[in-house]
């Protein structure tokens, strides 16, 4: 399952923008991150998924140079990810989960400040150009901390493409903002991606995940699963069959534990009913009533996968 895709293992290192193998990390007795290997394309966008304390933020931080791995080899745009940790920085734009500018600060103040930082030659003409292409340059003069979320994040977004990164690292980075505000910088992610820049993101939405090139699943330090969305999903084993009508929301209790019904969930007006062996879970609908309910099978959805990904998991926190 966590195999990547075939033809990206004909990639040359050269084309990899992050190439590592057995990244591990411990803090005391638990291992966070476990003998995990990622193999990511230049100018592809990732998604990077699992649930909260899977490993995901202290990854990235390996990556990206902030954190050294207990165990591990592989290099980050072509830099060894042991030795070269300034080089990798120097070339990566890293956005936190949580807002990490300056709240007494306007947004060209704090963008100047970052430049500053960077030692940036033109400062005032590259920051002139982010405020416009980020579509900050009416509400430069504001305060960082009047700001909404979604504004926020997108002087985050501005501030770690300053110095002109070969690759962004975002970590979870429209936790909290409204739908138009994630849809937004989603299409900023994308004109970046398209003029080079690789990307990899985490995030808790299925629907985001969708918007990405690959992605990567992990479960408590272990990778789960790597590649493109479609082939994650057939390579799941999972099948789905989905009930729709009047009184379905009953049939969630009444199906739980039965022989077939591995996971059960329900989604606006549906009942998603996946297991791994499909005559089981087609005897199991034959027997239900179906006078009011109508059941159809349909192709699994990613949560219906991460679901069932979740459940082969170990909890390697559990006795620590």
């Amino acid at each position: 399952m966590a195999d990547p895709d075939l033809a990206q293992k004909d990639l040359a290192p050269k084309d990899l923008a992050i190439d590592v193998r057995g990244l591990t990390k411990r803090f005391g007795k638990l291992t966070v991150v476990d003998q995990v290997d990622i193999q990511m394309p230049r100018g592809q966008v990732w998604g990077f998924l699992g649930p909260n304390g899977s490993g995901k933020t202290t990854t990235i931080r390996m990556l990206c140079g902030l954190l050294k791995p207990d165990a591990g080899e592989g290099t980050c745009l072509g830099f060894d990810i042991l030795k070269n940790s300034r080089e990798i920085k120097n070339q990566v734009g890293y956005m936190t989960q949580k807002f990490s500018y300056w709240e007494d600060l306007t947004i060209r103040e704090n963008l100047e400040f970052v430049a500053n930082l960077y030692e940036l030659k033109n400062s005032r003409q590259i920051v002139d150009q982010t405020l416009e292409t980020l579509g900050l340059t009416s509400r430069q003069k504001q305060l960082a901390g009047t700001l909404s979320g979604g504004w926020k994040q997108r002087l985050a977004l501005a501030a770690c493409t300053l110095h002109s990164p070969k690759m962004l690292m975002l970590d979870e980075p429209t936790a909290g903002v409204d739908p138009q505000a994630r849809r937004d910088f989603w299409d900023q992610i994308h004109r970046l991606s398209a003029q080079g820049l690789t990307v990899l993101v985490s995030t808790h939405y299925m629907d985001e995940a969708e918007r990405c090139d690959q992605i990567v699943y992990i479960a408590y330090g272990k990778l789960m699963a790597q590649g493109r969305v479609d082939d994650i999903i057939d390579r799941s084993g999972l099948y789905t069959f989905v009930a729709e009508g009047v009184g379905v929301r009953d049939l969630m209790e009444r199906l739980r534990g039965e022989p077939g019904a591995d996971h059960i969930a329900y989604f606006g007006n549906a009942l998603h009913v996946s297991g791994g062996d499909l005559d089981r879970l087609k005897a199991l609908i034959a027997g239900r009533d179906k006078s009011n309910v109508h059941w159809q099978q349909v192709r699994p959805n990613l949560e219906d996968v991460f679901i069932h990904l979740m459940t082969s998991a170990v909890d390697n926190s559990v006795g620590v």
